[in-house]
């Protein structure tokens, strides 16, 4: 069975009779629990209807056979349904429903003189088959292949006998400006004046349902107002005609919708695209999945060419069609959809058949042609409710924002966090200078050392410049050491200070000349032909309130152009007693793009307890907004060990993702630091989890000097997959300027890479490695280039 479902899926998806101008769709825009304004927000439809008819503007074209194509789109099976309603005694399943149906719609079919192998019928008993196949059991399979013929010769009984009397009923949806000829083509379709009508006023001032009976189908048109043409004035009137006509149908939908429009006034500038936005905007954009366009005044005189022919009918026709299907994709944002074309003629000279029948010029007869249309999309409705097929096609402009991924936000969460504070000190850092308070300072009790001038550094030997360098190294090291430890000092006398200030309730400030401001680095410019270097163009000052803002630069930027790329912002500033925030942000504005990253934070920062602090961090991403709102707090209750806790909340594209880690840092002594972290991130029916384990040994000289050995180990499940991965990192100095980083990792999927990188201020010769990977590139690229030239000789 599983296999035969698998064809049956493949056939729909396959099919050689293709199109795409679903004519049947899902009525959920009638529905009462959606909002008016429900559309609006989204953009977009649900259409909940799987078993579409499509057919390219057959009334337009007299050659149907060649025209009529077919797709199906692809439907989910569902759970079988329960048990339906007792009628004559007995139970009826859902494949007797659709057995049942089908006799309708053959019966319907006889009465309107159609032929059962018309192309349009075809289509529409295709679909009843394959949807009963796919509905149907094991047991049932053979009853579903015999239940077409059956179908056929139950029909034809049924319409000798007349017993059973046919029940089946449409209702109608009529829509379209004032004057198109609306209730005109009622009445044609009925044969007689069911409604008023007027060439020169509008002759319909309300909402009003026409009933009648054609063959024995009962058809039942919804008749509305005319609309106006969209003006400033007119907008707000057609809104209030379709809310009122939108409560009107709330209680029963209807099956088709058509909107009218004149064939002779269709023009590239005529047709009203903001009527048809405002359409979607009220209906909602699934409204179009049922609606038939009407072209009405078919018969016309047809314009002149531009070599002053008239143009052949067939050819206006499909222009026209072309233009106004072009229209509603425009009023969609969605080119997928192509809604069917029907031809409408009700003037009373309008030429006639020997039956009495009104024909266009191409001798289509529009009225069955109409009503054939009108009771395949009922039918293929009605299939959809009862075999209860459910899709979600959504209509609307294609979004380019993409989902986040859980993986990637839970790493997010599990990367460590600086605790905004004026020093800058990172609480590692802090927590080894604590460690070493006590210890007496090296540098003081060195020696003093003369430094020698280039020349005297020429005379000396190499072991002795080699032992002069190494001794300026260590210096230097020392002395980078000093100052932090006074600047750590310093902070401690100041916390002291204010502690004693606040016990003795003295709440006098010392007045103190404000700092000098400091002038930042300058930033790297590249080569310009330029006479002059416009690097003052980049130059900040850092003053006294910690705000630092400065322009970022495009590097790669025209010549002679400034090349500001954005603006960069970073402040912190002591709120209040030890509490602390920051805010550091850049923003990007282009022509076609604006992009936006910014992290703000606070913290309270308990000197001997544990520090809570809280944030927002928001970036775009296409035209969304990626919000994420973090909390942590972070414990020093037992020496040389740090735990963090912290939970966040995520917002993107109308969904929300929330996580939550822990973190526990061990330091031993001053080189050795243990990090164990494990998190959770979930969001819409998913969750990722996962924890790390990070081992880091520090060179002698840390924290002046970063040296150091990583040895991560992580672990990751998602989706029911768990990943193991491994990571190694290094950062070490070969020599005096020579610099060396070395990174490999590796997966349980077998994936890994390995990157070694170098840098050094003397040996040029490393550049030389540039060249060679520059090299292997383009002879990579010309191999390929002659290999694709070769396939397509």
């Amino acid at each position: 069975m599983k296999g035969f479902r698998d064809w049956v899926f493949s056939q729909i998806l396959s099919n050689s009779l293709i199109s795409s101008t679903p004519l049947s769709g899902s009525s959920s825009y009638y529905s009462e629990g959606h909002q008016e304004g429900e559309h609006n927000e989204q953009g977009s439809a649900n259409s909940t209807a799987s078993l579409v008819l499509s057919d390219t503007s057959n009334s337009s074209h007299g050659n149907q056979s060649d025209q009529h194509n077919a797709t199906v789109q692809q439907v989910s099976d569902t759970e079988n349904s329960e048990p339906q309603q007792y009628a004559n005694g007995r139970r009826k399943d859902t494949l007797a429903k659709v057995e049942d149906l089908q006799v309708k719609f053959l019966r319907l079919l006889q009465r309107l003189g159609q032929s059962q192998h018309n192309v349009l019928v075809a289509k529409v008993l295709y679909r009843m088959h394959l949807a009963t196949l796919i509905r149907a059991g094991e047991s049932d399979l053979k009853r579903v292949n015999l239940s077409s013929s059956r179908a056929r010769t139950i029909a034809s009984q049924q319409e000798t006998t007349g017993i059973p009397e046919l029940d089946f009923s449409c209702r109608i949806l009529v829509l379209g400006k004032t004057g198109v000829g609306k209730s005109a083509t009622i009445n044609s379709i009925f044969d007689q004046a069911k409604t008023i009508t007027d060439a020169f006023r509008p002759a319909t001032n309300s909402i009003q349902e026409v009933t009648g009976t054609i063959n024995g189908l009962n058809i039942t048109f919804i008749d509305t107002p005319g609309f106006l043409p969209s003006s400033a004035s007119n907008v707000r009137r057609n809104k209030r005609i379709m809310l009122s006509v939108k409560r009107f149908i709330r209680k029963s939908p209807p099956d088709i919708v058509l909107y009218f429009e004149r064939l002779d006034l269709i023009s590239a500038g005529y047709i009203d695209v903001p009527l048809l936005k405002l359409m979607t905007e009220v209906f909602g954009a699934a409204i179009w999945f049922n609606t038939i366009l009407v072209m009405t005044h078919s018969s016309s005189a047809i314009p002149e060419g531009p070599d002053g022919y008239t143009i052949n009918y067939g050819s206006y026709i499909s222009q026209c069609t072309y233009l106004m299907q072009q229209h509603v994709h425009q009023a969609v944002s969605d080119s997928r959809l192509e809604n069917p074309v029907l031809l409408v003629e009700n003037h009373p000279q309008c030429p006639k058949n020997i039956v009495g029948e009104k024909i266009l010029p191409n001798g289509q007869v529009w009225r069955s042609q109409l009503l054939l249309f009108c009771i395949c999309t009922k039918v293929l409705g009605d299939v959809n409710n009862l075999v209860k097929f459910e899709n979600s096609l959504e209509l609307g402009p294609a979004s380019s924002a993409r989902i986040p991924s859980l993986p990637h936000l839970l790493s997010s969460l599990l990367r460590h966090r600086r605790v905004p504070n004026l020093s800058g000190i990172d609480d590692e850092i802090e927590e080894i200078l604590r460690s070493e308070d006590i210890e007496e300072d090296e540098y003081d009790q060195l020696p003093s050392i003369r430094i020698l001038r280039k020349s005297e550094f020429e005379k000396l030997s190499k072991q002795q410049k080699k032992d002069y360098l190494d001794e300026i190294d260590y210096r230097e090291a020392l002395y980078l050491k000093k100052q932090l430890k006074e600047d750590y000092h310093r902070r401690k006398e100041k916390l002291l200070l204010k502690e004693q200030k606040i016990m003795n309730h003295d709440h006098s400030d010392d007045q103190q000349a404000p700092p000098e401001p400091v002038l930042l680095p300058d930033m790297a410019v590249p080569p310009s032909f330029d006479s002059d270097c416009p690097i003052h163009r980049y130059r900040c000052l850092v003053v006294d309130d910690q705000l630092i803002v400065r322009p970022v630069h495009d590097p790669q930027g025209w010549d002679h152009d400034v090349s500001f790329d954005g603006i960069n912002l970073e402040t912190a500033t002591e709120v209040k007693e030890n509490v602390y925030a920051s805010v550091a942000g850049q923003m990007n504005k282009g022509k076609q793009d604006f992009n936006l990253q910014s992290e703000c934070a606070a913290a309270y920062l308990d000197p001997h307890g544990p520090t809570y602090s809280i944030g927002v961090d928001v970036q775009t991403a296409g035209k969304d907004l990626v919000c994420t709102i973090h909390s942590n707090t972070i414990l020093r209750n037992i020496k040389h060990n740090i735990a963090d806790c912290g939970v966040s909340l995520t917002s993107f594209a109308k969904k929300y993702y929330v996580g939550a880690k822990v973190e526990d840092t061990v330091l031993v002594g001053n080189r050795l630091k243990f990090v164990m972290s494990a998190g959770l991130m979930e969001g819409p029916g998913q969750g990722a989890y996962g924890g790390s384990f990070e081992a880091t040994l520090r060179g002698e000289d840390y924290p002046v000097r970063n040296d150091n050995l990583t040895l991560i180990m992580t672990v990751l499940s998602f989706n029911k997959e768990m990943v193991l991965s491994g990571n190694l990192q290094s950062e070490f100095r070969l020599s005096r300027s020579l610099r060396a980083t070395v990174s490999a990792n590796l997966n349980s999927r077998k994936m890994g890479q390995i990157n070694i990188k170098m840098s050094s201020s003397e040996h040029l010769q490393i550049a030389l490695v540039a060249f060679f990977s520059i090299f292997k590139a383009l002879s990579r690229r010309r191999a390929t280039k002659n290999s694709v030239k070769e396939v397509m000789d």
